[in-house]
């Protein structure tokens, strides 16, 4: 029984042109081979942003830490897993984002998962989450398992998300948004969200996963902040956090489930984040940001993120293009439905620091000659609103982090 509804389920993916398979690559740098083709290609798919994985201080510190340490955590923190280590890059990720106190989970994904489902749970009326439409997976997926209502405002409209704060008034709210949208490139508008959070006495969650140009706006002083983030993309790493207030952190230690039932990231990743919160805050972080900045001002001038999308529509169209981007050369993944709503699948272009410039203008010449535009600001779904909040309750909508 089990094996006919998986293949049904199988075939009706490929019918639509939504399958996927696994790419077994050589290398994480941007020129790599595909182990089952043999193929060269440059690939423009990683979230590596600065090229910190590959940096010779932030590989260095792994293996010293892996000589001390070994390769494990042994178990939760609360257990036995906790590490001077973790403590370090806690305090260390605090200051990073000006913060009162950190926490760090395994990954982003259970980061978002776990604070929001302590915020909701800590509340003895039931919360409401007002969530932009766009949000990443694990927002959506920690908005559902949270006990809280959840209500959707169109992307970026700050109007709309005011309206429903007002439709709940007096009742404990929280704003839930990603800082920079991963599938689209651009930015949450932070300051006129976060001073209607101050306004209404809610609580503003912002996922920084994808920042790396530190140039977002700066929250309303009087809004009370909570931010997400990931080790594994700027910082090079594995792993998330969550920043906050010192109370906020004492609550996640006790009742974050993710964090709590999980065993702690290892020292290893640690170390490796350390290290490489050191560098982004000096020169040699200055260097590769300026570097990626002439990057992406190469290919779509004044974009204010890494990340380019080009809006292709059908599944077909987008698996296409990027198959003639792969004929050159070129890996750039085709972003397709459940990742995106139906109607807007894309090329998701990711640069990084760790290219060169030659690989930067092959890939301007190549997207020249396809006729293709990336990173359009005005770039938006071609679905209305209510159809991508569908999208959003859908339980097989999924995003990939």
């Amino acid at each position: 029984m089990w094996s006919e509804i998986f293949d049904r389920r199988l075939d009706e993916i490929r019918a639509a042109d939504r399958w996927r398979q696994l790419r077994p690559l050589t290398a994480g740098t941007g020129d790599t081979v595909l182990c089952d083709t043999g193929e060269h290609l440059v690939s423009f798919a990683s979230n590596d942003y600065l090229g910190l994985s590959q940096h010779p201080w932030v590989r260095r510190a792994a293996v010293e830490t892996i000589g001390r340490y070994g390769t494990g955590a042994g178990s939760s923190r609360l257990i036995v897993g906790s590490r001077s280590l973790h403590h370090e890059l806690e305090h260390a990720l605090a200051q990073h984002k000006k913060a009162e106190a950190a926490l760090v989970f395994p990954t982003g994904y259970q980061a978002n998962l776990g604070a929001l489902g302590a915020i909701c749970a800590a509340s003895s009326a039931l919360p409401v989450l007002i969530c932009d439409e766009l949000n990443h997976a694990s927002l959506i997926d920690g908005s559902r398992l949270a006990r809280a209502q959840i209500d959707v405002y169109r992307h970026g409209d700050t109007d709309h998300a005011e309206a429903l704060l007002r439709k709940h008034r007096g009742r404990p709210a929280v704003i839930v948004t990603d800082s920079v949208f991963s599938m689209d490139g651009d930015l949450a508008p932070i300051g006129r969200l976060s001073a209607l959070a101050a306004q209404h006495r809610a609580l503003l969650l912002l996922d920084d996963a994808h920042d790396v140009f530190e140039d977002l706006e700066e929250p309303h002083p009087g809004c009370t902040v909570v931010r997400v983030g990931t080790l594994s993309k700027t910082l090079g790493s594995l792993g998330g956090f969550v920043t906050g207030s010192r109370p906020l952190v004492h609550l996640l230690v006790n009742t974050a489930r993710s964090g709590i039932f999980t065993t702690a990231p290892t020292p290893a990743q640690c170390a490796a984040a350390l290290t490489a919160i050191e560098l982004v805050e000096g020169s040699e972080g200055e260097r590769l940001r300026s570097r990626l900045r002439g990057y992406v001002d190469t290919l779509a001038p004044g974009h204010p993120t890494a990340i380019l999308p080009v809006l292709l529509g059908e599944e077909h169209r987008a698996l296409e293009v990027a198959n003639e981007l792969r004929a050159r050369g070129m890996l750039v993944p085709a972003i397709r439905p459940p990742t995106v709503p139906p109607g807007s699948s894309r090329l998701r272009i990711t640069l990084s620091a760790l290219h060169s410039r030659e690989q930067i203008q092959a890939l301007a010449d190549a997207l020249t000659d396809l006729q293709l535009t990336p990173g359009l600001a005005e770039m938006r779904s071609t679905m209305g609103h209510a159809a991508v909040v569908a999208a959003q309750t859908d339980p097989a909508r999924q995003d990939s982090r």
